[in-house]
């Protein structure tokens, strides 16, 4: 299916919802530390509500060693500064969709490292910021699991 990638999540709360997406989806969660939070955390654990054992979860070091994990053919970066729109992608199974920390966002060395395929851009109206961290992966995974038949769902 497909990968999650946080990179550095700063709010627990929305760690805990991505958690029970992956779980919801049949995604893999990748978290690249440092974390603003412990995963043991109640704020997670209630978000993620009886979701944990049902989710694949990894927490990786540093990016180069998530990269090293994940052996990613395309990874695609979503930020509010892209042009290309997330919807015009044809995803695949195994994409790895990385997002960046609250309120920060993806930074520009991260947005640079070779490993990212696409820039991409979830629309939204004009003067606003940016969308919750959990439910920008979420109309991702969403949009990439019914591109591919919501392979596996009931």
């Amino acid at each position: 299916m497909f990968r999650i990638l946080f990179h550095e999540p700063c709010i627990p709360p929305n760690t805990g919802n991505a958690i029970r997406l992956a779980a919801n989806t049949g995604s893999e969660l990748h978290l690249v530390e440092p974390l603003g939070f412990d995963l043991d955390e109640a704020k997670v654990r209630r978000a993620g509500l009886d979701y944990h054992d049902m989710a694949s979860v990894t927490v990786h070091p540093d990016l180069e060693t998530a990269w090293t994990a994940l052996s990613p053919e395309r990874v695609f970066a979503f930020t509010a500064h892209a042009s290309d729109n997330f919807a015009a992608v044809d995803y695949r199974p195994g994409d790895v969709l990385l997002f960046g920390p609250e309120p920060t966002g993806l930074s520009q060395e991260v947005l640079a490292d070779p490993h990212v395929t696409a820039r991409l851009r979830i629309p939204m109206l004009p003067g606003r910021r940016s969308l919750n961290l959990a439910n920008a992966a979420s109309i991702v995974v969403y949009e990439a699991w019914r591109q591919n038949g919501f392979d596996g769902a009931v």
